[in-house]
């Protein structure tokens, strides 16, 4: 589990800068995007690896709901 949630962090962590946030609620869903991956790697470093993984999970549900609703834009 915790070799899993450092790939997805280190998988997510590139995407946020191509970001193309959306409006006021984008701000907010990409500061709480943020947080869910402050909290896994705080999670990992406490050893905490199921905290850790459903942190990052969130952050990458983040990233694909709000991409399905046009509040995200990722630039590829």
């Amino acid at each position: 589990m915790r070799e899993e949630t450092i790939k997805m962090i280190e998988k997510i962590e590139p995407l946020i800068d191509k970001i193309e946030i959306n409006g006021k609620k984008g701000e907010e869903m990409m500061e709480n995007m943020k947080a869910y991956v402050s909290d896994s790697k705080h999670f990992l470093k406490n050893k905490n690896y199921l905290k850790a993984f459903e942190a990052i999970v969130w952050a990458w549900a983040i990233l694909e709901i709000c991409e399905e609703l046009d509040v995200f834009r990722l630039k590829r």
